[in-house]
């Protein structure tokens, strides 16, 4: 299948290959990743989503499909409504910074795809220097640590952009720097540049080739998957049942 901008999301497009956005969404609850790839299940497109996606599509110059996709973030005059106008702030400051739009100034979501041991995979890089390196840009809340798995991790880390760019390096083929460039929505707006070491791209890489057979097996319909029991998929369709309320105390042991 070739991949294009018009069909790169595309459920077709989610079957044939696997994505980092899928890979993660698999990690997060492999039951609700597998009902959103056949279409039985469909995550809300969040505020916070929609403002990045927003910033993304000014940059890469693709605002007017954009609009046309989400015309419900928009008034009559085509002004943003009051929950999604931080996105004209950061664009604003991201502007304001020209070592920022520097890192901006490569080939705009140029999509490849290839093979990690045997499983096709495909990527849409946001910002590509070829054979000088890979530029993503990240809106995010803010650049604190975050608690995941129990331990204190970079927002980076957290997040899951180690593990997009390791997969990002070997699907392009050259194994280029990998650098973040990242604003926040906070009410005054950070801003960061990120290089991402090779050591930490590199060990991201083989837990991806570690899980990335298992996701596939689901995907082709041989092994069954895990419910997490906790995300809103399994909420939904999760069955009434009477629990020993001594579970619960169990719970916050452990």
């Amino acid at each position: 299948m070739m991949l294009t901008a018009e069909n790169y999301f595309s459920q077709e497009a989610n079957q044939a290959y696997m994505s980092v956005s899928q890979f993660k969404a698999f990690e997060k609850c492999e039951a609700a990743a597998l009902a959103e790839l056949n279409s039985t299940y469909k995550r809300e497109k969040s505020t916070a989503l929609l403002v990045g996606t927003y910033i993304d599509a000014y940059f890469e110059g693709t605002l007017g499909a954009f609009k046309a996709e989400n015309p419900e973030i928009f008034m009559k005059n085509g002004a943003l409504k009051a929950g999604y106008r931080k996105a004209e702030d950061i664009i604003q400051r991201i502007e304001n910074e020209p070592a920022f739009m520097e890192m901006l100034s490569g080939q705009k979501q140029v999509i490849k795809t290839g093979l990690i041991d045997g499983i096709p995979v495909k990527i849409k890089m946001d910002v590509y220097f070829p054979n000088e390196k890979i530029v993503d840009l990240k809106i995010m809340r803010n650049f604190e640590p975050i608690w995941k798995d129990g331990q204190k991790m970079p927002w980076f880390a957290a997040w899951g952009y180690d593990l997009q760019g390791a997969v990002y390096q070997v699907i392009e083929g050259n194994h280029l720097p990998f650098y973040l460039a990242a604003a926040t929505k906070e009410p005054v707006t950070d801003i960061q540049g990120l290089y991402i070491p090779q050591e930490y791209l590199d060990e991201r890489m083989e837990y991806f080739r570690g899980m990335a057979p298992r996701y596939a097996a689901i995907k082709r319909g041989e092994i069954a998957p895990t419910r997490c029991e906790h995300c809103d998929f399994c909420k939904l369709t999760k069955a009434f049942k009477v629990i020993d309320a001594a579970d619960l105390y169990y719970d916050m042991e452990i």
